[in-house]
């Protein structure tokens, strides 16, 4: 089974930004993020919405 949640550091090598950024984004609200416990996660399908979101031209109705 494919992991659903990436932890910060796996999401933001993952997107090729730095941790700093990462936390950034996720302190803003603009990647969402799932807390479990004292732990944030980010789901790998709203990281990929994300993504889609910020597309500038091309085909924006792709699967990433």
């Amino acid at each position: 089974m494919d992991r659903l949640l990436l932890r910060p550091a796996e999401a933001a090598e993952t997107i090729g930004v730095s941790r700093a950024k990462m936390y950034e984004l996720l302190a803003n609200g603009s990647i969402p993020k799932v807390v479990v416990g004292a732990s944030v996660r980010i789901p790998v399908d709203g990281l990929k919405e994300w993504i889609q979101n910020r597309m500038i031209g091309g085909d924006k109705g792709a699967t990433v």
